[in-house]
């Protein structure tokens, strides 16, 4: 029998369809015996943000994705003053307890998240009644009550902290925080001494948004410059990387190079790669920031075109193959959540829209960007 060359195509067509079905299903077959922790092993730590839900909530499914893929944790929320503290000072431990618990239980390397924040921060901190601010030693009073307290108690649990958080502003100047206008650089140095007196073999570090990016990255060297002339204990530096698809993935390389030749590992702390309309100029994680509620700003509700799904993963695989290049310099990588269902850029900085940033989707199944960080390692 003669086959013409229309169905020659079309068998060629089908055969081509087998094998990549083929592969795929042995790419999905390796992921679910190695996972991203076993792959990287050699690279650095693997980590995720949990949320207070997910800690008290314990389901099976995101606990398993837990352990099979991350051998690092960091609280999303629990740890940050106004989640820890009440109004009048005392202390909330439930949440960071119940965080601590599910680390030591499930063997993982914790991280805490933050010893000092302009934000999630009640103004009674820094000010009287009467509006004015307290005075320095005051608020260094507080200070050190504050992170004594909560260093102290999870001593020799968590092995890192975020001691000082955003303290730079996307202007390139030092943020203009209540903090700094009563403490200046004393705010960022003495939280640094008091972290490290408490809890010496705990790894200390900055962390910051848009610190990969030039203008910020180099207001952010020179902040720590004058930190370590002053023999800050800092050992580490976050760069967040709250990022876009359209994101200069180049900076990464340069701010690697940059902060390690100050003697600093370097730690992506808060990933995710925003795939939605930008409605700024730059990704931004100042969460006081938000913009209304437009449907062309929503455009995925119905789930994430398969262009915008190659991309994403381009995306992360490009960011990747520069953290592997540089795996001597760079400690750990997390992620600033585990599936795209329950990420903060749902409503950040708009309310109610349909996200995509993770590498596991909104029913916990690993997403194409997922699979391809995994084939990096193959």
């Amino acid at each position: 029998m003669k086959i013409s060359r229309r169905h020659l195509l079309a068998m060629s067509g089908a055969t081509a369809a087998i094998i990549a079905s083929a592969k795929l299903q042995a790419a999905e077959k390796a992921a679910a015996a190695t996972g991203l922790k076993e792959a990287y092993k050699d690279d650095f730590l693997i980590g995720a943000a949990l949320s207070a839900s997910i800690i008290n909530k314990q389901d099976p499914k995101l606990v398993a994705i837990i352990n099979k893929d991350f051998n690092s944790i960091t609280p999303e929320n629990c740890m940050k003053w106004g989640e820890m503290r009440n109004e009048d000072g005392s202390w909330k431990w439930g949440d960071a307890d119940a965080f601590v618990a599910f680390g030591s239980k499930h063997n993982l390397h914790m991280v805490g998240h933050t010893l000092g924040w302009h934000s999630q921060i009640p103004d009674s901190v820094f000010k009287n009644k009467d509006g004015s601010y307290i005075s320095k030693a005051e608020l260094e009073k507080k200070q050190k009550e504050h992170i004594t307290t909560i260093v102290g108690r999870y001593k020799g649990k968590l092995a890192a902290w975020d001691v000082v958080n955003e303290a730079v502003g996307d202007d390139g100047k030092m943020r203009d925080s209540h903090w700094y206008k009563i403490m200046g650089d004393d705010f960022l140095v003495n939280a640094f001494n008091l972290a490290h007196e408490v809890d010496p073999n705990a790894h200390l570090m900055y962390n910051d948004y848009n610190n990969e990016r030039p203008d910020k990255r180099q207001a952010t060297l020179d902040m720590l410059k004058r930190l370590q002339k002053r023999n800050t204990p800092i050992h580490g530096l976050g760069m967040q990387a709250h990022i876009g698809l359209e994101t200069n993935i180049q900076d990464f390389e340069d701010s690697i190079l940059a902060y390690s030749a100050l003697g600093l590992k370097v730690h992506l702390t808060e990933l995710d790669i925003d795939v939605l309309p930008s409605v700024w100029n730059l990704p931004v994680a100042e969460i006081s920031t938000r913009f209304e509620y437009k449907p062309e700003r929503d455009p995925y509700i119905k789930g994430l075109p398969k262009e915008v799904e190659e991309k994403l993963a381009k995306a992360y695989e490009s960011l990747f193959k520069i953290l592997v290049k540089h795996r001597d310099k760079v400690d750990r990588v997390t992620f600033w959540g585990v599936s795209d269902d329950a990420s903060w850029l749902n409503d950040f900085p708009i309310k109610g829209r349909t996200n995509y940033p993770l590498l596991f989707d909104r029913q916990q199944q690993p997403k194409p960007a997922y699979f391809r960080l995994l084939d990096l390692k193959r």
